[in-house]
């Protein structure tokens, strides 16, 4: 979830950021003389803003993973736990086969991991001092399974080009939205250029859209999972895979969650919620597991 949430919001900031800085230059005009839309020209800026947030976000996303959890990478492993979560990631990526990732343990008390970097070979893999503490090592190497086959399918760069698709519609309409209410709420003359309005009104509509068509993205991320527990069940076992997804479900249930956190629960059931969820709820993914051949 964690994987997920960071790159959608340094995305999402990254967005604001390049439109803002367009605006100070003056360079991001669509209108031609008369004042009508070049729809060609803000097709193009629009990919191009939207394909640059993604990709960025993606080159930042291992960086950003550390820096937002504390996370400590294990360069000499100093006692067992350490020597046998680095080894055990090496051996599950010589089994993938990508490049080791780096390995790293942050302090937080859910039992959580997560893998994250702009390539296959040049990944994190990151887990909670909670997991090491909850779960047994059969369970925490089927999360670890779970976490390599993320890497080793390329899901951080599938998304990346998804979310700039995605982008590139999420510009295109919130500068459309920002003209319309220059010209029909503010009544300003199409041919002097959008106002401030405009590009309030334009902001405004990125975020609200960027968040609604974030529920394409959380979709993709829901479908991946099915595929990574799939990878973690054939690299440590299909029995351990399903214990590791069995000891979460005892941990969500057991830990009193408010109820504004619902949506965002990894084991949080149906509704408009689900649109908003990064992973299948748990008992779906267990019989996926358990129907697999």
């Amino acid at each position: 979830m964690k994987r997920i949430f960071l790159f959608i919001l340094t995305n999402l900031a990254v967005l604001l950021v390049i439109n803002f800085t367009l605006r100070l230059l003056g360079v991001d005009r669509v209108l031609d003389q008369s004042g009508g839309i070049n729809f060609s020209a803000l097709m193009v800026m629009s990919a191009v803003i939207g394909f640059s947030g993604s990709i960025i976000s993606l080159l930042m996303s291992k960086w950003l993973a550390k820096m937002s959890v504390g996370a400590q990478v294990i360069e000499n492993p100093q006692d067992p736990t350490e020597r046998w979560l680095v080894e055990t990631v090496r051996r599950h990526a010589q089994a993938a086969g990508i490049g080791m990732p780096e390995v790293a343990i942050y302090d937080a008390p859910d039992v959580n991991a997560f893998a994250t970097g702009w390539n296959r070979n040049d990944a994190l893999v990151a887990v909670s001092t909670g997991l090491l503490h909850s779960m047994s090592r059969d369970e925490a190497e089927a999360v670890l399974g779970h976490e390599i086959s993320h890497v080793a399918n390329g899901d951080m760069v599938t998304l990346a080009l998804i979310q700039g698709v995605v982008n590139t519609f999420v510009v295109f309409f919130a500068k459309i939205i920002g003209i319309l209410v220059d010209r029909v709420l503010l009544k300003n003359d199409p041919r002097n250029g959008p106002g401030i309005g405009a590009f309030v009104a334009e902001i405004a509509a990125q975020i609200v859209l960027g968040i609604l068509a974030s529920i394409i993205v959380m979709w993709f991320s829901r479908q991946r999972e099915f595929r990574a527990d799939a990878g973690g069940a054939n690299l440590a076992g299909r029995q351990k895979m399903i214990a590791a997804l069995e000891r979460l479900k005892v941990n969500h249930e057991q830990a009193a969650m408010p109820q504004n956190m619902a949506a965002m629960a990894i084991s949080s059931q149906g509704g408009f919620s689900r649109l908003f969820m990064t992973h299948p709820p748990l008992d779906e993914r267990i019989e996926a597991l358990r129907a697999a051949k």
